[in-house]
């Protein structure tokens, strides 16, 4: 469902942390990625360390503590996306009509990273901005946990910058992706004799 779509927790090869859209090599290469999975109709092959498996794995454990600590009900909603379904995010839970949740699991130096710092980091600012943008939910809640250390929970509210930089970035690279799409149908199309 996430190929040949603009998912959000790759928002961040379009626009920076700091809500500035992005040009250059990042936003290109990101466009052929999304034009390949589209023109092949499936995903491309993703690479994936023991580091990146572990966190996977210990995901429903870590929403299993977040239920039990904070004293809620997660749903697990699976891929969703915008009404037109051209924009998609994976929440790794929602609460109730007004918050999603997104959870990592990572190596226990980042995880300390992230704890020291307190707050979002800025690897997933985007990623949460857009999670709430395919959504529309109000608020989200980053949490980075550990089986070794106090985990951290930050609620974020919706950005109006971020919702803005968003609603003006993603359609652009929309039109870009179909423009490359038909582009790449007429060349792979045989040319009459």
């Amino acid at each position: 469902m996430r190929a040949g779509i603009p998912t959000a927790s790759e928002f961040d090869n379009l626009v920076t942390p700091e809500w500035k859209p992005r040009t250059g090599q990042t936003p290109e290469t990101y466009l052929l990625k999304k034009l390949a999975e589209r023109s092949m109709g499936g995903p491309m092959l993703a690479y994936s360390s023991g580091a990146m498996e572990n966190g996977k794995a210990l995901e429903a454990e870590a929403v299993a503590w977040f239920e039990f600590s904070h004293g809620v009900t997660i749903t697990r909603p699976g891929f969703c996306t915008t009404d037109d379904g051209r924009i998609g995010c994976s929440p790794d839970g929602l609460m109730g009509e007004d918050c999603g949740l997104e959870i990592k699991c990572p190596e226990a130096h980042t995880h300390l990273k992230y704890l020291l710092a307190g707050t979002l980091p800025k690897d997933y600012v985007a990623q949460v901005q857009g999670s709430m943008f395919v959504t529309g939910l109000p608020s989200w809640i980053f949490v980075s946990y550990s089986r070794s250390f106090p985990s951290l929970v930050v609620k974020v509210a919706r950005n109006d910058e971020a919702q803005r930089v968003l609603a003006a970035t993603l359609p652009a690279f929309l039109t870009a992706l179909d423009s490359a799409f038909s582009r790449l149908q007429l060349i792979a199309s045989p040319s009459p004799q």
